[in-house]
């Protein structure tokens, strides 16, 4: 495992998970559009919890969503995925300090490091893959509503929290890539060095000590 790409990694995955908790209450999810309009007097913006409006004297006024099961169900869906990457990204965070080759949470099992740091990776990526689904979900609805002649109602533009939201699923993204390139997988081919360990039964004797140690058949008289 290369500890600057673990470090990089890290960081990147830690700059997505804040973005990812700045962007989930962020109310400029969506914001009315001016197109066609000649006179404006209020700007409505919206987000996943409530809708707010605010006139040309610069006062904002804010209301959350009365009912849960009345609101559409990309909006729904986008809730619980913004919230499941927060998750994803915490335990991520967890995974990948514990399991990082500099940290000395984990002991010094690199084997159980690197697998513990693999598992950050993936919990990066799903938490990218969850922000990237939701936000791109919820800006497909608003600009499918924008270009719809038919469209009774009040047309939206993309805010600036669909922005941060795309820029945070792109880091966690990148950072699980590099958390999972980090981990290196054996080659089988390679061979894995052990420590030597003497053995505790006792040393081998060689064949010129068993030869000189071999009792003798003549006693001490004969060689006078």
């Amino acid at each position: 495992m290369n500890a600057i790409v673990e470090a990089l990694a890290f960081f990147l995955g830690f700059l997505a998970w804040l973005m990812v908790g700045i962007a989930l209450p962020n109310r400029y999810w969506k914001v009315s559009s001016v197109d066609g309009n000649v006179i404006t007097t209020s700007t409505i913006y919206e987000n996943l919890w409530m809708s707010c409006a605010t006139d040309s004297t610069g006062v904002h006024n804010c209301r959350d969503f009365p009912s849960l099961l009345a609101l559409n169900g990309y909006i729904q869906a986008s809730r619980a995925l913004m919230i499941a990457a927060i998750v994803f990204g915490t335990f991520g965070l967890v995974a990948t300090l514990v399991g990082m080759k500099c940290s000395k949470i984990g002991g010094e099992n690199y084997v159980l490091k690197g697998r513990i740091t693999a598992i950050g990776g993936v919990l990066f990526l799903l938490q990218g893959i969850c922000t990237m689904i939701a936000i791109s979900w919820y800006a497909a609805n608003i600009t499918q509503e924008f270009f719809d002649q038919f469209y009774p109602g009040t047309k939206y533009e993309i805010g600036e929290g669909l922005y941060i939201g795309w820029s945070s699923g792109t880091l966690a993204i990148c950072g699980g890539a590099c958390l999972l390139c980090a981990c290196k997988v054996n080659n089988p081919n390679e061979k894995t060095q052990y420590p030597y360990q003497p053995s505790s039964r006792g040393h081998v004797l060689s064949a010129g000590a068993v030869t000189q140690s071999a009792p003798s058949n003549y006693g001490r008289n004969a060689y006078v």
